[in-house]
């Protein structure tokens, strides 16, 4: 890169960094602190509730059944997490349209839009942490069944289903989130169109 091409760099990066900065004028959000505590609090809560009953029960299943667990919940991560990311990702617009029309769940796709910060990160984070404990400890739960079973070392076999896990969930969720971007309007209305199922309107 010559002299010439690096001066063209170094202007398109300013007028970047000032085009960013005059958007942050127009529309400057403030951290909502009690959002932020409020979530923090319930992740911690459902964390930690499910850790302990998880630590009681999951030790006392088969391997087929804590086998069953790690694939539910890994499959609940990967969903709730395309539904977080189909959050962000849609165009409000379209659920207006719909709105003004009285198209069943659209009202509340306009809702999570409007709140889509707080929507995606109760899918992604919260939900996610709860299925991460819960299929890691069902993990741990079949490769100690495994290991007890077959006479095998249980560091080894316990690496492995661990990555087993890990891998399943990081890919499944990679593979989801093409798919909640391209697809991301149908996905948030379908969501919606359920949750409206179990809220009532107030007139």
């Amino acid at each position: 890169m010559n002299k010439l091409e690096r001066l063209k760099v170094k202007e398109e990066v300013e007028n970047l960094k000032v085009q960013t900065r005059r958007k942050e004028k127009i529309k400057k959000e403030k951290i909502n602190f009690p959002w932020v505590f409020t979530i923090t609090f319930i992740a911690f809560s459902i964390s930690f509730g499910l850790s302990f009953v998880s630590s009681l029960l999951l030790p006392n299943v088969s391997v087929f059944i804590g086998t069953f667990i790690v694939v539910l919940f890994i499959f609940l991560g990967v969903l709730f997490d395309m539904i977080g990311v189909s959050v962000t990702a849609a165009d409000e617009k379209v659920f207006h349209s719909m709105n003004s029309r009285k198209v069943k769940g659209a009202d509340m796709a306009v809702l999570f839009k409007k709140n889509a910060a707080k929507v995606a990160s109760f899918c992604n984070d919260v939900i996610g942490d709860i299925c991460g404990v819960i299929s890691g400890s069902a993990g741990v739960t079949i490769a100690a069944n495994i290991s007890n079973y077959f006479h095998v070392s249980l560091f080894w076999v316990g690496l492995i289903i661990t990555a087993l896990v890990a891998s399943l969930t990081i890919g499944g969720k990679a593979l989801g989130k093409s798919f909640a971007i391209n697809k991301s309007n149908i996905i948030l209305y379908e969501f919606a169109k359920f949750i409206s199922n179990f809220y009532k309107k107030k007139r």
